[in-house]
């Protein structure tokens, strides 16, 4: 099976933002045919639109799946009601989590539930710098890297760069099943 490269975006604004975090990137190294490669570093952020609500954590995380789009989307949408996400929700509310396919190879899709690339990316920086820790890709529609993107964005607002981390847990090894020592 093909493995695409993909960047997901991930917040989150209630509770114990780090756990919810972990627990979601934990949840993304369990999905069948993927695989986390890489997590940016945690920034602390201020919520976009409604700002009577606490600041957000906010990285982005580099996988490898096989999984098409759609399917991908539905499997983040799981783990975010798993985690504590309504199905139904204000735009710009506060949130346990949020899980946003940013980029998926260098794909161009618009569907009724998905749109790749993630149509505000290049307009938000607690976007562009958690993706820029990880990689620079070349966004497919504006067709400029992410460096590029972060130099012309217009996005004022302050990222904090915390000390706390997401980790990749490894994954169990079965090639010793079976063998005698």
């Amino acid at each position: 099976m093909t493995k695409h490269n993909v960047f997901i975006g991930i917040g989150s604004n209630i509770g114990e933002r780090i756990d919810h975090l972990q627990d979601a990137v934990d949840r993304l190294f369990q999905l069948d045919d993927t695989a986390v490669s890489v997590i940016s570093s945690i920034y602390m952020t201020e919520p976009v639109g409604e700002s009577e609500q606490n600041r957000f954590y906010n990285g982005v995380l580099q996988l490898e799946t096989s999984l098409p789009p759609e399917e991908l989307r539905r499997q983040c949408k799981i783990i975010e009601q798993e985690l504590g996400r309504p199905d139904i929700y204000l735009r710009w509310s506060p949130r346990v989590i949020d899980l946003d396919i940013l980029l998926y190879d260098d794909a161009i899709i618009q569907t009724e539930t998905l749109s790749i690339p993630h149509p505000e990316l290049h307009c938000r920086k607690f976007v562009l710098i958690p993706l820029l820790d990880i990689a620079n890709p070349q966004h497919p529609v504006l067709q400029q890297t992410i460096l590029q993107l972060l130099e012309c964005c217009t996005d004022r607002s302050v990222l904090i760069k915390t000390r706390e981390s997401v980790r990749i847990k490894k994954r169990q090894s079965t090639s010793l099943k079976g063998s005698v020592l």
